[in-house]
């Protein structure tokens, strides 16, 4: 019965989200928090601001456990999963396949605790978004299969997981005190890591990129992975049209040289009546003018790993793409291809605008999860330990949410330093000297996902976006 009270009510929200308009109010970063200030370039300490105190005698069985939970350290959560899974089976699911690697670590950790303890898992990792519809699915049974999930796309995450009371956020302990506040004064979801997606252009030619509005100018055709493919393409989008980020373009637009704005100005007051129309703010017209012309101009590809492939050879003179920054920690040496090849356009000297934008890799705890203290005491060593955020450590442009761990892994890893060779020996590609999270959110100008914003005009401008014509490469 519970089951279908809650799909009753994702039906009954999604109709009354549809009757919503946006806002064009200013975006909040990806965590709903400001930059950690810290030597390890974390993402986001939270927001110091305690919510109302939640009426204990309306929580489910399992948000009672995770209030308990938030009060207890690592130890003490290790040694309640130790008692509620030693010889089961744990299940999780998620977009990123390195929880498949965090597993191991995490059961040889409570192992140093209780030698005797085993548990057996299998991680899932759907592909074309299918994670919402799993979880809605095991979500209708009494007990679910899922214990956890580490989960991206903060849109679909608030409007189809969160207000329907699939998922809970767990805040661990130890966690928020690293980052100055506690669970009770901590808003907004658990992010593991704030990821960012880069603009890059091949440099064997002539062409330079000094302006983020050049990269939808005449004849430019940008290599990205399709945004019906990769629904966090579309927050992008989404975020743009919010006041920080549409002033940001707008400020870009007044640095271009008399001959460029008259390109893109019949474009931009074209976009006005939309922009008012949507309920955008004074600079909503720049956003969507830009909007239109990526959409209608970018090659889609089907993944990130063929467009670094591509940027990264000396072929591709004067093609640039937006693509993950940890693609090019795999990028194979050789006569013809190398990271040398590629500038990182943001790093560039006087270069204008939006470099990239950021989103995020949340963790949750499945409302019906059948073992929910061993999944918050997994979600707490993965944010708390070293260890525990190694299978996504050695990546670039990869920020832990803890600054504790962030600082200790650029320590391990050098990744401003171009990364670490295995023998300790730094190597030296400028294009991978990652500048960090503190530098990408504030010099960088990455455009920074926020999940309610997200939600708020998915049905105004994302339905204005889903009308837009895109390029056709054939």
């Amino acid at each position: 019965m519970k089951r279908l009270s809650a799909l009753l009510l994702t039906l009954v929200m999604l109709l009354s989200l549809a009757a919503c308009g946006g806002n064009g109010g200013s975006a909040p970063a990806a965590q709903d928090t400001p930059p950690a200030q810290t030597e390890g370039d974390a993402a986001p300490a939270p927001k110091d601001e305690a919510p109302a105190p939640a009426d204990d005698a309306n929580l489910t069985e399992t948000q009672k456990i995770i209030k308990e939970a938030e009060s207890m350290s690592l130890e003490d959560l290790a040694k309640k999963a130790i008692e509620e899974s030693n010889g089961k089976m744990f299940y999780g699911v998620g977009n990123s396949s390195r929880g498949k690697s965090a597993l191991p670590l995490f059961i040889e950790y409570l192992q140093s605790i209780d030698s005797s303890y085993s548990m057996e898992f299998e991680w899932q990792q759907p592909k074309n978004n299918k994670i919402f519809d799993q979880l809605t699915a095991d979500s209708l049974k009494d007990t679910g299969t899922f214990a956890m999930t580490l989960i991206q796309d903060g849109n679909q995450i608030e409007s189809k997981m969160v207000q329907t009371g699939i998922l809970d956020t767990f805040i661990p302990k130890e966690w928020a005190e690293a980052n100055g506040t506690s669970a009770d004064a901590y808003t907004g979801y658990l992010a593991l890591q704030t990821l960012n997606k880069v603009f890059m252009y091949n440099n064997t030619g002539s062409k330079t990129y000094d302006n983020c509005w050049d990269f939808v100018a005449e004849g430019e055709h940008g290599l990205y992975m399709d945004i019906d493919s990769e629904i966090v393409g579309k927050n992008f989008l989404y975020m743009l049209t919010a006041d920080t980020y549409a002033g940001w373009l707008k400020d870009a637009f007044n640095a271009l040289s008399a001959d460029e704005q008259a390109y893109f100005q019949p474009t931009i007051k074209e976009m006005e009546s939309e922009a008012a129309d949507l309920g955008l703010g004074a600079d909503g017209a720049y956003a969507l003018a830009w909007i239109k012309l990526w959409v209608e101009s970018y090659n889609a590809q089907t993944d990130d790993g063929p467009i670094c492939n591509t940027l990264v050879d000396k072929s591709a003179t004067d093609q640039f793409g937006l693509l993950v920054y940890s693609k090019l920690r795999s990028v194979e040496e050789s006569s013809s291809v190398s990271v040398n090849n590629i500038n990182v356009a943001a790093y560039d000297d006087g270069y204008t605008g939006i470099g990239g934008y950021g989103y995020c890799h949340y963790l949750f705890v499945t409302d019906n999860s059948p073992l929910p203290w061993t999944a918050c005491a997994f979600i707490a060593y993965m944010t708390e330990t070293v260890d525990g955020f190694s299978a996504w450590g050695k990546d670039m442009g990869g920020y832990s949410s803890n600054p504790t761990v962030a600082e200790a892994t650029e320590a391990q890893y050098g990744h401003s330093k171009g990364g670490m060779a295995e023998d300790g020996v730094t190597v030296e590609f400028e294009a991978k000297n990652d500048r960090g999270y503190d530098w990408w959110t504030t010099d960088g100008k990455l455009v920074l996902e926020d999940p309610e914003y997200c939600a708020d005009v998915a049905f105004t401008v994302g339905s204005w976006v889903e009308m837009l014509t895109k390029y056709s490469a054939g």
